[in-house]
Order: structure tokens, then sequence, then C-alpha cells
């Protein structure tokens, strides 16, 4: 009797999944699919829906590895992506300790969460528009500010000049993204089992030594959580680097999807190339966070060696 019950409320949990599923073949499924299908065709031109496949299958990857725009593409987005992460997350773990410091009682922490988090839920051709109307030249606010505190004699245009125009977006970046992974290292922390900050209290350790001696081990995985989602967001930037110079000036912005979209849908219409480039950024994505996910595990992996044969060393010691 328990059985039969135990199945028909399965089954309707299975029903409830349904529209999910649907919705996720039809337009997940499907295009990742099809991408990756047409990645190894001649598929070209706008309302073409024939094609066939190439008889070098992988003549499309040559094509987009050979090319130096994407090497400078990818280039873009490392530079671009390491210039907004470092920053990024030591602003986020600086305010997680200021936040969670059981000695640091800061009054109204609710409106400064809700203040660093705000960027995170503005839309991208808001913040786009925003930025070009602060960085516009020759006025413009940050002009104006530059030139009164007297750093700059006349106007500048920073959305000429490469470097000013990758640290811009760069900035962008870094500051939609810091109160998102605050919130993710502050959730990390109230995880943690209070009695262990308690006892570090009652043995005399200082808010620095709690920190780094206590809560950032303890944080691992949640660290290791934000650089992977961290990684694949800064490896799949498009739309501010799109929004607020089109990759210019000179393909300083340029980032891997906005030379995806520059391949299928500028005039060029090269649906093949950018199936196929987007194929290679997914690799890129799979490898890298395969690499830090070993990392991180191979660390850990040693130290617990390193505690057994400790442990072992001790043991034989204390049968000797």
């Amino acid at each position: 009797m328990k059985k039969r019950n135990a199945f028909s409320y399965a089954k309707y949990g299975y029903l409830f999944s349904i529209p999910f599923i649907v919705a996720y073949a039809i337009f997940h499924l499907y295009p990742i699919l099809f991408t990756t299908i047409i990645g190894f065709t001649d598929l070209k031109g706008l309302g073409r829906t024939s094609f066939s496949f190439l008889s070098d299958p992988f003549l499309n990857f040559k094509n987009i590895l050979s090319s130096e725009l994407f090497r400078t593409a990818l280039k873009n987005t490392v530079v671009i992506w390491i210039a907004n992460f470092i920053p990024q997350i030591v602003f986020a773990l600086l305010f997680t300790a200021w936040f969670t410091s059981p000695r640091c009682k800061l009054r109204g922490q609710g409106f400064f969460k809700v203040v660093f988090y705000m960027p995170n839920i503005m839309t991208a051709a808001t913040i786009a528009v925003l930025f070009q109307a602060l960085f516009a030249y020759p006025t413009s606010p940050m002009n104006d500010l530059l030139m009164k505190l007297g750093i700059l004699s006349s106007p500048f245009n920073f959305q000429v000049s490469k470097l000013s125009a990758k640290l811009v977006v760069a900035f962008i970046q870094f500051w939609m993204w810091y109160g998102y992974t605050m919130i993710i290292l502050i959730s990390g922390v109230l995880g943690i089992n209070p009695e262990i900050f308690e006892a570090a209290e009652i043995d005399g350790c200082s808010s620095s030594q709690t920190f780094f001696r206590i809560t950032l081990p303890c944080l691992k995985t949640i660290i290791l959580y934000v650089l992977i989602t961290a990684l694949i967001g800064g490896l799949t930037m498009y739309d501010i680097p799109r929004m607020y110079l089109n990759g210019g000036p000179d393909s300083s912005t340029l980032t891997l999807n906005v030379f995806i979209y520059n391949q299928a849908f500028s005039g060029s219409y090269m649906y093949n190339r950018a199936a196929a480039a987007s194929m290679l950024v997914f690799l890129l994505i799979g490898i890298c966070s395969v690499f830090i996910f070993r990392m991180y595990r191979d660390k850990d992996q040693k130290k617990t060696d390193r505690r057994r044969r400790h442990i072992a060393a001790r043991k034989e010691v204390v049968n000797e």
C-alpha cells in the first residue's frame, strides 16, 4: 500500500517537471545541438536554411584560431576579466568581514547591502548610457572633476584612448558584480557554525586572525564557486563592451562574445564561424573550470594526506 502511494506522489512530480523539460529542450538544448552541428558546415547568409558539411570538418575552427581579431578578443577578455575580478573579490571579502564581524556592530547593514547590490539589478543598457555620459568628451562630470582637482589641464577623451576604455569597462564590470559576490560570501559565512567563532574569541584571537585562520578556510567551497562563476561570466562578457563602445576604440574592448556576435549578425552573417567560435569559448571555459577545480581538490588532498602521514607517524612513535 505504501509503495502505491509513493508511486502516485512521484507521478505528480514528473508531471510538474514536464513544462521545464519542454522549455529547456526548445530554448536551450535544441540551440546548443544546432550550434554544434553548424560549426562543421558552410552555413552563411541571412535567411538561408540549407547547408552541407565541409570536406574538412574543422575548417571553421582553423579559420577562427588563425584570426588575428579572435586572438585580440581573447586577450582583451582575459585582461578585462582579471582587471575587474581581483578588486571585485578583494572588496567583497573586505565587506564580508565588515558585515559579519561580531565586534564591528555596524548600524544599517541592510541599507548598505542593498546599496552595494543595487548595480547588479540595473540593466546593462542603463549602465552603459550612464557611463557614456560620465566619461563623455569634451564636457562630462569626470572631466570636470579631474580638471578641478588639477589632475587634467584640458578635457581627456576617455572613449578614444585604448587603455582608458579597457579600464572603464573593467570598472563597470567590477561595480556591477562586487555586491553579488559579497552577498554570496556573506551567505557562506552565516553557514559556518557560530561556536567556532565563539571559541576563537574566548581564546583571544583578533579580528584579522579569526578572518584569515577561520573564516577564509571555511569559505573554500564558496570561493571556488565564486571563482568558477566569475570565470564563466568574465569569458562571456557581452552587454557592457557591446553597448558602451561596441568593442572600440580600435577593438580594444572587443570581447569573445562581441566577436561572435559580429561574426553572426554584423553584416557578415557567418553563422558557421560564429558557431565554431562559440564552441571554442565553451571548451576554454570547461578546461579552465576543470583546472581550477582540480587545483583546489589537489591542495585539499595534499593537506589530508599530510595529516594522515602525521597521525600515522605519531601512532608509530606511541607504539614504540
